[in-house]
């Protein structure tokens, strides 16, 4: 096709008479890849060097139209369930490049592991460019294709799974079903994660540690709604033992921290939450408070207001204002990278966490409630509160007050389905959770869960479950090469 990713400069092609002559030469250096350490620093480019928290969190519920803001393209468009037109930082349309992008790095880097002589000395290397290729393909299909569902997956429009090296100018790609992407996604995920190797990274969290794979198989069999799956990856995470210290210590020492305490701490490598880093171009982290369309007291309010504990989420301690109705948790930071060493011009940058602790312990939380452990899940939700609940006298926890039982999931959920309560609370918890970081669509693809958003002159917007504008467009570019883009 004409244009399925921005081509990395080691497959860079120039588009002249002669492209035949350029094709049958290595492009660069990175080209021509010959020890597993090379290969290594190929793969760091190898995860999606893209946001998508601008997008998924301004179609959430999470957002409401505040009158007033910064006008951005990624945050109306979503708001207003219409295609983004804009192709610039966090948009989808610069999500699907940067993961295309990353795919080509780990097919760069599997061909080169396939034709070496030894490929003994490759085999971390191999197990790290599998998961890359099948996490950034998971993502693809999560946000441009339907979402998984084992009746219609078979017929659903997927996305081009790509295997190979591009070494042609214009290749053709189908987009099959996702039900065969699921395959493909799974066959790299299971032949990729006995292979990684986490004495061979020196920041373990910014690459797939055996840990941070486990954490990825648990939300890709969650949505393949595998659930006995999910419990044994996520058992492999947890594996020490020691659950609660790889859980942020929100209501203990984050309470402590000023906003530049959390701003720097929150993305740090050093967080035992923080299991997969990413840095990722990125103008987030300066407008996600300060857009028209976001996080209001109202909002703030339903998210973080009363919980099945009967305590205080600490969030809330932790939730500022910068000018009027503009709230923020102080999660996301900007750093800038100079275009050169002594350059005054440069980029702005984000860590995004794509696999933390919480939510391995989330998605246990669910998956035993499928396989009818609910013993296990309550456990889990009372790990997860006693480091983010404190009474709001003592601000402290108390194991005693604030414990989950089947009677309080009934008695705060109106109801006497202890099963149904319990799933509710996962997706409650969840989405305090992550507010402000985009996973709360996640969610709502899931379990196709409707979103309304109304404007301050009065609009009400509806998004309705299974309606196409759930599935975001692929770029308009794709379209030239004859694939199909999703119904509208």
């Amino acid at each position: 096709m004409q244009k399925i990713l921005t081509y990395t400069s080691f497959l860079l092609i120039f588009f002249t008479a002669g492209c035949k002559k350029y094709l049958e030469k290595n492009p660069d250096n990175r080209a021509s890849l010959t020890s597993p350490t090379q290969v290594s620093q190929l793969l760091a480019t190898a995860y999606p060097q893209g946001n998508y928290m601008a997008f998924c969190e301004s179609i959430s519920d999470n957002v409401t139209d505040k009158g007033a803001g910064v006008q951005d393209k990624t945050n109306i468009d979503p708001y207003f369930f219409r295609d983004v037109t804009s192709k610039d930082q966090d948009s989808p349309e610069n999500y699907w490049d940067a993961c295309y992008t990353a795919i080509a790095a780990a097919n760069q880097a599997l061909a080169t592991i396939q034709s070496s002589s030894d490929t003994t000395q490759y085999k971390a290397q191999k197990g790290e460019a599998l998961l890359c290729r099948a996490y950034a393909h998971f993502m693809l299909v999560t946000f441009f294709s339907k979402v998984y569902n084992p009746g219609t997956a078979s017929t659903d429009m997927g996305i081009p799974y790509v295997t190979t090296p591009e070494n042609v100018v214009f290749k053709k790609y189908d987009r099959k079903t996702v039900a065969y992407v699921y395959q493909m996604i799974e066959q790299d995920l299971t032949q990729g994660l006995p292979l990684i190797d986490d004495s061979k990274y020196t920041v373990p969290s910014y690459h797939f540690t055996k840990a941070a794979a486990h954490a990825f198989a648990t939300r890709f069999y969650l949505f393949k709604q595998d659930y006995a799956n999910v419990v044994t990856h996520a058992n492999a995470v947890f594996s020490a033992g020691n659950i609660i210290s790889m859980l942020r210590p929100w209501n203990t020492t984050y309470l402590t921290y000023t906003p530049a305490d959390m701003f720097a701490n929150y993305e740090k490598a050093t967080q035992p939450a923080n299991l997969l880093l990413v840095e990722t171009g990125s103008v987030w982290a300066r407008n996600y408070y300060t857009v028209r369309y976001g996080l209001n007291s109202a909002i703030r309010d339903q998210i973080l207001g009363d919980n099945v504990t009967g305590g205080d989420w600490a969030f809330r301690y932790q939730v500022y204002t910068a000018g009027t109705n503009n709230y923020l948790i102080p999660k996301i930071n900007e750093y800038f990278v100079r275009s050169s060493v002594n350059a005054n011009i440069g980029f702005p940058y984000v860590m995004v966490p794509l696999f933390t602790s919480e939510e391995v312990l989330f998605n246990r939380a669910e998956a035993n409630l499928y396989l009818n452990n609910l013993n296990a899940s309550i456990a889990d939700l009372n790990t997860y509160a006693s480091t983010r609940v404190i009474d709001p006298v003592t601000r402290k926890y108390d194991p005693v007050k604030h414990i989950i039982t089947v009677n309080k999931l009934d008695s705060f959920y109106s109801t006497t389905n202890a099963r149904g309560a319990a799933l509710q609370a996962v997706i409650d918890f969840k989405r305090a959770e992550y507010v402000q970081e985009g996973m709360r669509w996640f969610d709502m693809l899931r379990y196709d869960i409707a979103v309304t958003h109304t404007t301050t002159d009065g609009q009400v917007l509806t998004l309705p479950g299974g309606s196409p504008q759930r599935v975001f467009q692929l770029p308009e570019s794709v379209s030239t090469s004859g694939m199909p883009l999703n119904p509208r």
